[in-house]
């Protein structure tokens, strides 16, 4: 892919700089979004926090999906954690799109990155980059009550369901990745780095820019050809 070929999309800048921006190369038109920091859901985080707030991109992804100048989806993930049912809501509708979606994890994907990277197409990690599996928890002071367990049980199956609906790892090695002792400070969980990730069924590949792209102009070439025999 020539960078001569690559021009920003042509619109409001502020939405450009808060979501992504749409590059163009050849026949193709791409819509990069960058998931990065915390995912900010219902609660306000401080403005000392990097965060990507989920109201901003739940109408971007439906625009995309709706949009006849744009072919395919690359999600840029280097994540910190944060709201898991605003990260998760992200997460359901790229797997929900018609359009070609490719993930790639830089860095690292902490805790709801994992349901965001795998809810693309096909997901990428770089070999150095990392994802990080543990229970669902709550910052803060919460009720001691059954009620409060039963919540974050619920949830948790849900975050697991939708791993493993959406990549190759089994429940059973999800949940057992979920509560190993001894990787986390202080708490239950895995650390997985791009090798290890893959081995694992999260990620389907390795691999960084490149091999994200050019798995996504093919996902996308072969779309075309699709609806060009309908």
């Amino acid at each position: 892919m020539e960078n001569d070929n690559i021009v920003p999309e042509k619109g409001a800048p502020d939405a450009v700089a808060q979501s992504g921006s749409v590059i163009t190369a050849g026949q193709d038109a791409i819509h990069c979004l960058t998931v990065v920091g915390q995912i900010e859901g219902h609660q306000l985080l401080s403005s000392q926090t990097k965060t990507t707030k989920y109201e901003h991109i739940l109408p971007l992804l439906a625009s995309v999906e709706e949009s006849p100048e744009i072919d395919g989806l690359l999600i840029l993930l280097n994540t910190a954690g944060g709201d898991v049912e605003a990260g998760l809501a992200i997460a359901e509708l790229i797997a929900g799109m018609t359009k070609p979606t490719v993930s790639l994890v830089l860095g690292g994907g902490h805790s709801i990155g994992v349901p965001l990277a795998v809810s693309a197409d096909v997901c990428f990690i770089a070999p150095t980059a990392s994802m990080t599996l543990h229970p669902v928890r709550m910052n803060g002071q919460v009720p001691g009550v059954p009620q409060v367990s039963a919540y974050f049980q619920r949830i948790q199956d849900s975050i697991v369901d939708f791993i493993t609906a959406n990549s190759h790892i089994s429940a059973a090695r999800l949940r057992e990745l979920m509560l190993r002792d001894g990787q986390l400070l202080g708490e239950a969980g895995s650390v997985l780095y791009g090798p290890q990730a893959v081995e694992e069924g999260l990620c389907d590949a390795l691999g960084s820019l490149r091999e994200a792209l050019s798995c996504l102009h093919h996902r996308i070439r072969e779309a075309k050809q699709r609806e060009r025999l309908v």
